[in-house]
């Protein structure tokens, strides 16, 4: 059982949905998550300051050369943090966290390390709420050479089917192939990421899940960096950016067209309606047309337009792309990279 990725809404229409339902979880089962996370330097030091952590052993270069380490060792809550969020696709439909058992440390991360996810179910407990039951967890985190650094146990509400937060996907899971969450790997439920190319089919549409909230610090801060200096970018409440609202749109695809390799371009791009903080963006999918590439054979390339709507249903923006996308059989990262 590799479960579903996407929900039919209508024929040729399909809406994207990360999670298990509590029901679907059993004691034994193994996910490998994916992607991974590169951690640096910088995530390390805003990660002390912001939680006005004074061990200058995760900042302080000059200080920490001088320790056994010889560099800045990774502030370990960061760590952990990376690690269960590496987690979301498989415990999405999670309502919170109610303890730890256990956090334990094994091995030193430092900038540069790329850390993995790997969970194992080691009880499945229903209880009485009607809404969700407890799963347990040991979640292992691992670096690119295949070392455990942290070890996590833990506890997770998760919502029964039909309860919580997008409890009605819109309609029932697919069972293509093609739309499978996992791959079986070894007895474990290794964790998909995107389409290939051979199956992208023209006509098809797909709801784009979550939508992106702007928030009211993030758009002046944006604004800020951007060197926009315009008032309505700054004013209450502000505008967000186009090319912000842009990317996040477009970012928005990536859970169905995940194995691009490159964007070659947006064409067509019409802004009807203003972003302002607090507005909630939901994008959707449509693909025009998809041919083999004819200079490079390993890939394909896609046409895809794509419509965003406010929370009122607004249209606020809209686009082409064409998109260098990697075929199923050919030699490509999935493999040498532990995707697949």
């Amino acid at each position: 059982m590799t479960f579903s990725a996407y929900y039919l809404l209508a024929p040729g229409r399909y809406a994207e949905r990360f999670g298990l339902d509590f029901e679907d979880f059993a004691v034994g089962q193994r996910f490998r998550h994916r992607p991974g996370v590169t951690l640096s330097q910088q995530d390390n030091t805003e990660h002390a300051l912001d939680t006005m952590n004074s061990a200058m052993l995760h900042f302080d270069a000059a200080y920490a050369g001088h320790t056994a380490w010889g560099r800045p060792l990774m502030v370990s809550t960061l760590t952990a943090q990376r690690v269960i969020g590496l987690c979301a696709k498989t415990f999405a439909r999670r309502r919170r966290l109610p303890g730890f058992d256990e956090i334990g440390l094994r091995a030193p991360v430092f900038g540069g390390d790329t850390l993995y996810a790997e969970s194992e179910i080691l009880a499945v407990d229903p209880g009485g709420d009607p809404d969700a039951g407890v799963v347990r967890v040991r979640t292992r985190g691992l670096n690119a050479s295949g070392a455990e650094v942290i070890d996590l146990s833990y506890r997770a509400e998760i919502y029964r089917r039909g309860r919580g937060p997008d409890a009605d996907p819109g309609g029932p899971p697919v069972s293509e192939p093609r739309f499978a969450a996992y791959d079986l790997v070894d007895g474990d439920l290794r964790e998909r990421y995107g389409l290939f190319f051979e199956d992208c089919r023209p006509g098809e549409r797909f709801a784009h899940h979550p939508g992106y909230t702007f928030l009211h610090e993030e758009a002046i801060g944006l604004a800020r960096r951007s060197m926009e200096f315009a008032p309505g970018y700054h004013e209450d409440p502000p505008l967000v950016t186009e090319m912000f609202v842009l990317a996040a749109a477009a970012t928005a695809s990536t859970r169905t067209f995940g194995r691009v390799v490159a964007n070659l371009g947006w064409y067509d791009i019409e802004l009807p309606t203003p972003v302002r903080a607090g507005d909630t963006v939901r994008a959707e999918s449509e693909i025009l047309d998809a041919r083999p590439s004819r200079s490079r054979p390993a890939e394909g390339v896609l046409s895809v337009a794509t419509r965003a709507v406010n929370q009122r249903d607004e249209p606020v923006l809209s686009f082409r792309r064409s998109l260098l996308v990697h075929r199923r059989d050919a030699d490509g990262p999935y493999g040498p990279a532990g995707y697949g």
